[in-house]
């Protein structure tokens, strides 16, 4: 038996080294799965169209569109509420697509990554 701990002589037993390189493989996958999702593009409305955002993988938001008809001075929480409601809706499908692209890769079902 060593004297520290571990294994005898250094060495991992097979089934060890091998989940180790499946660990090793799980985290290669997961990194380019992120860059993959993170290269995308998601669009999200709201107001029947009148507002659009977009975003990336990351969720950096990358524009927003302002249809002329939803500025009104008079009703500036609308507006506020149809750009939150964009950015919502953009989010979530960044989110599925996350769902999808890392539950490929980890085999987890939907909703658990």
């Amino acid at each position: 038996m060593a004297k520290h701990g571990g294994f005898p002589g250094g060495a991992m037993p097979g089934n060890m080294a091998n989940l180790m390189k499946q660990a090793q493989r799980m985290q290669r996958q997961m990194e380019e799965g992120r860059k993959e999702l993170e290269s995308k593009e998601f669009t999200g409305s709201a107001g029947g169209g009148a507002v659009e955002v977009v975003i990336n993988g990351a969720r950096d938001v990358l524009s927003i569109k302002l249809d002329k008809d939803i500025v009104d001075p008079d009703d500036v929480e609308t507006l506020q509420d149809s750009i939150l409601a964009a950015i919502r809706d953009a989010m979530d499908k960044s989110d599925a697509a996350g769902e999808q692209i890392m539950g490929g890769i980890n085999g987890m079902p939907p909703g658990l990554f």
